[in-house]
């Protein structure tokens, strides 16, 4: 079978914009990312190892192309020195393995985390591409593109509502947990052609680069969890990277991620200055109506204008939930939603939910303390405690 991954190009955006920032901020940082499968698979992921390590191998001789780094250069948020260094880049194995405990499969990167923190995207893409290539293609990709119609039903019905104040947009954010890398491609490119009017852009910077669209992303998780371990007072550490996020980019890529110690303790943190400063907000668990309607209450308390601000949803968000939270939002407030599953791999089979998650830096234990508990991750208890006194985020 040929290769999972053909470019080091065909990752999420914010891969690169946190990958720059790291860079610029905090280049001596050593980190490790360790990946975890949260449902029960049809069949023991450890029966993948040899063809993981394989694909891993493959992944650490590749390069970016010329036209690549000439297509990250012209974003203007992306600076001549970190694509210098993408030029001389290269995966290098050492800092990734792969075992296996039993049935469970195992991989951990660990090194400087401005080499392995951008294995993530492209360890998850090859365990579900392996995976899914023991099912019956024809008939997932049958079901998947009679469903993708659907979908498209589905928006152009709404197209005859009447209008909101603000539009419908919604985007891909199927590379982690995508049916194949060469369905993506289709679903993606299919709705460009078919619903440009609210299909806005995509996470994957290589299909956003080869099909004419907008790459879409700011920063995750990992971003603000690991000032955590970066020396700065722990109830400091959200402040700290949303401080350095507004002095990397200087107004742009201004959504920020809510929900690594959860909204309430990030409202705490988000006061006057950065609400101002930052376009919107992103929502990545939790109830996403309570989530807006807080982040509402927060703006109106600071007397911002909402119809000046975003609020992006990305939460296992189907075409439908998309919706319904449009028509509750849309009058209100601007508002974008990203689907990933949904649309990368909603083809008949039970999708894997995997992560790869930064677990520890410099040494110390990091943490995120979900809105939604099945999200929460951290190996160390006795940290996991202390953030939450920390930042009084109740059991």
């Amino acid at each position: 079978m040929p290769p999972v991954i053909h470019s080091l190009l065909e990752t999420d955006l914010y891969k690169f914009t946190m990958w720059q920032t790291m860079l610029h901020w905090h280049p001596q940082t050593q980190a490790e990312y360790s990946f975890v499968c949260r449902n029960t698979p049809a069949y023991p992921l450890a029966e993948l190892l040899a063809d993981v390590n394989r694909e891993l191998d493959h992944l650490c001789t590749l390069r970016f192309a010329e036209d690549e780094l000439a297509y990250l250069g012209a974003l203007r948020f992306i600076k001549s020195d970190f694509v210098d260094l993408l030029r001389i880049f290269q995966f290098q194995r050492v800092f990734i393995s792969a075992r296996t405990d039993g049935d469970t499969l195992q991989v951990i990167a660990n090194g400087p985390q401005v080499h392995v923190m951008a294995f993530e995207i492209f360890v998850l893409a090859i365990v579900n591409e392996l995976y899914f290539r023991r099912f019956d293609a024809q008939s997932a990709l049958s079901v998947g593109r009679e469903r993708l119609q659907a979908k498209i039903a589905t928006l152009r019905a709404f197209g005859a509502e009447a209008p909101r104040r603000n539009p419908f947009e919604f985007f891909d954010f199927g590379v982690r947990r995508r049916y194949s890398g060469a369905w993506q491609r289709e679903v993606v490119a299919t709705l460009k052609a078919a619903v440009p009017q609210y299909f806005r852009g995509s996470s994957n910077v290589l299909l956003a680069k080869e099909l004419g669209m907008v790459p879409i992303g700011t920063m995750a998780h990992e971003y603000l969890q690991t000032f955590q371990a970066l020396g700065v007072r722990l109830r400091d550490s959200q402040k700290a990277a949303l401080e350095e996020w507004v002095q990397e980019y200087r107004g742009d890529l201004g959504v920020a991620l809510t929900d690594v110690v959860g909204m309430d303790a990030f409202l705490a943190d988000f006061d006057l200055y950065f609400a101002k400063l930052f376009d919107g907000l992103r929502h990545d668990s939790g109830d996403p109506v309570v989530w807006g309607e807080k982040a509402l209450a927060h703006y109106a308390k600071l007397r911002i204008d909402p119809h000046t601000k975003r609020l992006v949803f990305s939460d296992g968000l189907t075409i439908e939930t998309a919706l319904a939270l449009y028509r509750h939002f849309a009058d209100r407030t601007q508002t974008g939603f990203g689907i990933g599953t949904s649309l990368s791999n909603d083809v008949g089979l039970t999708p894997l939910n995997i992560v790869m998650k930064l677990t520890r830096c410099n040494g110390q234990p990091v943490a995120k303390l979900s809105d939604s508990p099945g999200k929460t991750l951290c190996d160390d208890q006795t940290f996991l405690a202390y953030l939450r006194q920390v930042f009084n985020v109740p059991t």
